[in-house]
């Protein structure tokens, strides 16, 4: 049956569909006969306690120009909608976080909204990894630049990142004879007053950094390991990272096991684990990517397997 499917995403004109996860989704629902419909964040209302929006039909074509048309704009309560997928790149703000407040009366009037609003509060991408401590390498998530810097001098050789980055973005690789090593830790917690996240840098890292997708808590049989380049620890594609496909290993399905379930039972129903070596190091739950790369490496059909799982839940 065909259903209602919205899609809140930045602005569809500024993707790049080669890699763009969320048009690979746009592509499936609209091959199986879904009506799609497109809203962004400035089109979000709440209309005496009735989330609402300001929707405009869609239709997609897999083209390097004209991918997209879009319809006229009219108003409509997002409850009216079978599916609600929230595909708002990070970073995770307050503008996102009030997002899911209005999705949350959407879903209460009868939408499934994918990811769960609730779960999307709850599940800071560096912070989720650490629910699953046997996963991990060893971390401190801390506002003490004393306490990190101590952290650093026992582990020798870290990596320091922010809470709410995306796409490598203020990662630092920091060694306990790094002169700036002060500095580093001064500019990441603002002097103390926000957390920053120091972790055992992993070797492996050379090998990549793998993306690994679960839909409903179950694994795609391949990751995108994310090779660093050049004179680059990061491996993020956004850091100029090269994506190379792999099958799964004995350990990544172990990691997948331990996290799946939890995932399911928060509604995270399309998730990314980054995975360095035999260590989980980020959950994403907000906008998972790496469906294009993967499909097109592999012949597989991910957002195929994604719209399997939606119109399953819908029934």
């Amino acid at each position: 049956m065909a259903m209602d499917v919205a899609v809140l995403m930045d602005p569809i004109e500024s993707i790049s569909i080669k890699k763009d996860s969320t048009f690979a989704m746009l592509l499936e629902a609209q091959r199986r006969g879904h009506r799609l419909h497109y809203l962004t964040q400035d089109s979000l209302r709440i209309r005496n306690g009735v989330a609402e929006a300001s929707l405009r039909s869609l239709v997609v074509a897999d083209r390097a120009s004209g991918w997209f048309e879009l319809g006229l704009e009219q108003i409509a309560p997002l409850g009216s909608m079978d599916v609600i997928l929230l595909r708002k790149d990070p970073p995770f703000d307050s503008q996102f976080l009030y997002d899911t407040h209005v999705m949350d009366l959407a879903q209460r009037a009868g939408a499934l909204v994918v990811n769960d609003p609730q779960g999307l509060r709850d599940l800071n991408e560096k912070l989720a990894a650490l629910l699953f401590p046997q996963c991990t390498p060893v971390t401190l998530v801390a506002r003490d630049p004393t306490e990190l810097r101590r952290f650093v001098m026992q582990e020798v050789d870290c990596v320091l990142k922010p809470l709410d980055g995306m796409g490598g973005r203020s990662i630092f690789r920091a060694r306990s004879n790094d002169d700036n090593l002060n500095v580093i830790l001064e500019t990441l917690t603002l002097g103390g007053q926000q957390f920053a996240l120091a972790q055992r840098y992993l070797p492996s890292i050379a090998q990549g950094d793998k993306r690994i997708l679960l839909i409903n808590g179950e694994p795609i049989d391949y990751a995108l390991a994310r090779i660093p380049t050049g004179s680059d620890f990061r491996g993020n594609l956004a850091a100029g990272g090269r994506g190379v496909g792999q099958a799964l290993s004995e350990r990544d399905r172990w990691i997948a096991a331990q996290v799946g379930p939890e995932m399911r039972r928060r509604g995270m129903v399309f998730v990314g684990m980054d995975v360095i070596g035999d260590f989980l190091t980020e959950v994403n739950v907000t906008s998972p990517t790496c469906i294009r790369e993967l499909d097109a490496q592999f012949g597989l059909n991910i957002a195929g397997n994604l719209f399997d799982q939606i119109e399953q839940m819908r029934k």
